[in-house]
């Protein structure tokens, strides 16, 4: 099929006023070929929206799955973030945390139940993330697993804070989380420090393992950039969506 038809989308902008945040944020929606409100829809929340939708290409990509692949639509809602406090937000260390946990569980998921006709049980609901993003989607299914219990990390910054975290849970089997990581991210210079992104991964997969987590876990040769990423955003969403 002509790319041309995969570029042909509906995306509607939303700005939300957070009061646990105090201030606004801006919220992408994608809506699948053939949308029909009358209908209901699985659902995709990105973190670092705005990247998922130009780097990643996540609409076009839902698109060709959707046609194509034989994938059941679903509805993307893509979450912007402002890359000057991204860690604030993201890191579970960050002076952000709990207020954007609280938004994003709070406001955001029932402010798109109210407008959109999205499924609203945890099986239905997929949270997704880069690098902090993905931890944070981690945090987001940790602290609130009524709303979430399905995960999609790529190349998760699972700090040892995190992993902290992660110990200290008993019994995690209703997480499913699918995980993948870049074979050239052993040595990854962030804003708090060098980490290697390989053994955190492996760390974070054997400790939710432990506690019952169903994990579907790949290595692949890559790095941590959106080229990466955007090649294996397929394989993760088809692992979730696939009808």
């Amino acid at each position: 099929m002509n790319d041309s038809v995969f570029l042909k989308r509906t995306i509607v902008k939303h700005t939300l006023w957070s009061e646990s945040l105090g201030e606004e944020r801006k919220l992408r929606v994608y809506l699948p070929p053939g949308y029909n409100e009358l209908l209901s829809y699985p659902v995709v929340y990105c973190q670092d929206g705005e990247e998922f939708f130009n780097f990643g290409r996540i609409a076009t990509i839902a698109g060709r799955l959707i046609l194509e692949e034989g994938a059941e639509p679903f509805i993307i809602v893509g979450v912007e973030v402002n890359v000057a406090v991204r860690t604030q937000e993201y890191a579970p260390f960050g002076t952000r945390f709990d207020q954007y946990l609280s938004c994003f569980a709070e406001e955001i998921i029932p402010y798109i139940e109210q407008n959109y006709p999205v499924r609203r049980t945890p099986s239905e609901r997929i949270v997704a993330g880069d690098s902090l993003g993905g931890s944070v989607s981690l945090h987001l299914a940790l602290r609130y697993p009524d709303l979430f219990t399905r995960v999609l990390s790529l190349s998760g910054a699972f700090y040892p804070l995190t992993l902290e975290w992660i110990e200290d849970e008993t019994d995690l089997s209703q997480l499913n989380i699918n995980m993948v990581v870049g074979l050239q991210e052993r040595d990854y210079q962030t804003d708090t420090g060098v980490y290697d992104f390989v053994q955190l991964n492996r760390d974070a997969r054997k400790l939710l393992e432990e506690r019952g987590a169903k994990v579907d876990y790949r290595e692949k040769e890559g790095r941590h950039i959106w080229g990466f990423w955007q090649k294996e955003l397929p394989e993760s969403l088809l692992y979730f969506l696939n009808a």
